[in-house]
């Protein structure tokens, strides 16, 4: 575009478009009037930064409640393993999930499966859908591919003491 003021020669320029990017550092970044258009490849001034901020709320921690022998048996896990496996319920108790687990519904509804991965396998069975505690089901060593039947059938009948304790609990409230 050519403008010509009177009595000059004409000057060239080219209008500002909202739409035109730069790139900075393999990311696309749109101009803005406040930073002008030599700084634009420059860094960001401080005002222009984006501002991140982190919000945290305050989740008051569940107990823990180990059912049966299942500490007893966390125990006798090989040290790694059980640093692992221990480390895992406290970010249940937190309210945060664990880092690698799996819903066990052949167990019963809301039981998840914590996977222990170091040079042997171990899982850890638990419920935290209760507001007074999470309650762990069992834990053991895994050798084959697939869940043990016995392991399973352990976790179900403590899962259904839970709950015949619970609904027991409730009535007399």
């Amino acid at each position: 575009m050519r403008r010509r003021l009177r009595g000059s020669k004409p000057i060239t320029t080219t209008p500002p478009t909202p739409s035109r990017r730069t790139r900075t550092a393999g990311a696309t970044v749109p101009r803005t009037r406040a930073c002008p258009p030599a700084a634009a490849g420059a860094a960001r001034p401080a005002l222009l930064r984006p501002i991140q901020i982190g919000i945290y709320f305050l989740v008051p921690e569940k107990p823990l409640a180990w059912l049966g022998s299942t500490l007893r048996d966390l125990r006798t896990f090989p040290e790694d393993a059980r640093r692992e496996a221990g480390s895992q319920p406290g970010r249940v108790q937190q309210g945060l999930t664990p880092t690698d687990w799996k819903p066990m519904s052949t167990v019963g509804p809301g039981v998840i499966e914590i996977r222990v991965h170091t040079a042997l396998e171990h899982r850890v069975f638990y419920v935290a859908k209760f507001e007074e505690a999470v309650y762990v089901l069992h834990a053991f060593e895994k050798r084959e591919r697939r869940t043990p039947q016995a392991a399973i059938d352990v976790a179900r009948t403590r899962l259904a003491d839970l709950l015949r304790g619970r609904a027991r609990a409730q009535k007399t409230q």
